[in-house]
């Protein structure tokens, strides 16, 4: 069976407008009324949910580093089958990950190359012109395991400044499917982890329909629709391999936690369990008929004073790990923690379940691959097992107790041991890294 057509949307660096262009290139095919889905390279977890809402049907990830290959492929097999156009994003630069054997760094080229998809490079050519020409002559011939198809340029100051870009790209020989200007960037709003998140993003289907416009208007789609390539077929699909928690599954899902993978979800449906969410803003405990309870990751820091009154919500949480299994995920982790300081400088008390205090008053970016080994069994599974997450936060820890129980053996992608590997303590467990999937 021939599968849908896919491209990969990716740049040179961060911040050249990917989101913008993949954003605004899935809903312009979907208003064309094509089934599109999007996928996300890398380990990001804001930009998939943009994608379901530019698209109306979920995202996953796919991470050559922390993935499989035959992972991969299954699930770009998966979303090909059940749509007639993928549009995938890329991460940070077209061939950024980290220092391991070919085609598991976790760069966007790794997935290119496997699912066997163009790349569509976007270029964000302010404070140059024919230059950019050389940037993209580099790009196509970095790896031969892929193919750039051709350029969308960003940040165009000019009907001058485009022509002289185009120029450069004609010598070169890649096609410039369109070029966009200055202000299409700024139609969605910004946060620290990246994007503001599209539940709380402001009439997100009028931005995005603003942005399809920029695009419509911008980039000739029909080109772009005949540089797509058919996915390659995959015979299986291996299991991400983190087991689901329990049969019935409470995830607290609302402002202040958000952040989950929908390749995870999406397996622990698949391996028979049922997820109900709750939300602790609502001041609403996990549901009691609930054998499991998992606290995403999100902006807890931005209401800690709603969360410290919210006494359902405390005494539902003490309740429950009193006879089953509670994870928490990065923001999940800091609310099963003791205290929590916001970016106002007020620590506010949190759950106590875990024996840390956390805080953004004191800001420091981690980032990074983190590659755990369970020391205890916990909702994550069972002690020995080997998982692969992904840590961004800026928080700090103020204090942990010396003898506080550590799930896990972590070290980053390179082999050095990592602090903070999480705790356990009873039933409940947390970790700053969110898990992609598992190894062993």
């Amino acid at each position: 069976m021939t599968l849908a057509p896919g491209i990969l949307i990716a740049a040179p660096r961060s911040g050249s407008g990917k989101t913008t262009v993949t954003l605004g290139l899935q809903r312009a095919f979907v208003r064309r009324g094509l089934r599109v889905r999007g996928l996300k390279s890398g380990p990001d977890y804001i930009d998939p949910a943009f994608h379901a809402a530019a698209t109306g049907a979920p995202s996953f990830n796919l991470d050559s580093f922390a993935m499989p290959a035959d992972l991969i492929r299954g699930y770009a097999a998966y979303a090909a089958g059940a749509s007639d156009l993928v549009i995938a994003e890329g991460s940070m630069g077209l061939f950024d990950g980290v220092r391991a054997e070919v085609g598991q760094t976790g760069a966007s080229a790794d997935v290119a190359a496997l699912t066997d998809w163009p790349v569509v490079l976007v270029i964000d050519v302010s404070g140059q012109a024919q230059s950019a020409a050389a940037v993209a002559l580099g790009c196509a011939r970095f790896d031969p395991r892929i193919t750039v198809a051709g350029v969308i340029l960003n940040k165009v100051a000019s009907a001058r400044h485009e022509r002289l870009v185009r120029d450069g790209m004609a010598r070169i020989g890649l096609p410039v499917f369109g070029a966009l200007g200055k202000e299409t960037g700024l139609i969605l709003p910004e946060r620290h982890l990246g994007l503001v998140q599209a539940g709380e993003t402001a009439d997100l289907d009028g931005r995005l329909d603003r942005l399809a416009d920029a695009v419509t208007a911008s980039v000739d789609l029909d080109a772009v629709l005949a540089a797509a390539r058919p996915t390659l077929p995959a015979e299986t699909r291996a299991a991400p391999g983190v087991l689901p928690p329990g049969e019935r599954i409470a995830i607290a899902r609302d402002e202040a936690f958000s952040f989950v993978y929908p390749h995870l979800e999406a397996a622990w449906r698949e391996g028979g369990a049922t997820l109900v969410p709750f939300s602790p803003l609502a001041d609403e405990a996990p549901p009691e008929g609930c054998d499991a309870c998992w606290l995403p990751g999100g902006y807890p820091e931005l209401h800690t004073g709603r969360l410290a009154a919210a006494e359902r919500f405390r005494a539902g949480m003490r309740r429950f790990a009193e006879t089953r299994p509670v994870h928490g995920e990065c923001g999940g982790y800091m609310v099963l923690g003791e205290t929590l300081t916001g970016a106002d400088g007020v620590e506010v008390p949190m759950l106590g379940l875990l024996p840390l205090r956390t805080s953004f008053a004191q800001r420091r970016m981690n980032l990074g691959y983190r590659i755990a080994r369970l020391r205890e069994p916990s909702a994550l599974g069972p002690a020995g097992a080997e998982l692969v997450g992904h840590e961004f936060h800026y928080a700090t820890v103020l204090s942990e107790p010396a003898g506080a129980l550590a799930l896990a053996e972590v070290t980053d992608a390179e082999g050095a041991v990592q602090a903070g590997t999480g705790h356990r303590a009873g039933n409940v467990s947390g970790t700053f890294f969110h898990v992609v999937a598992r190894r062993r």
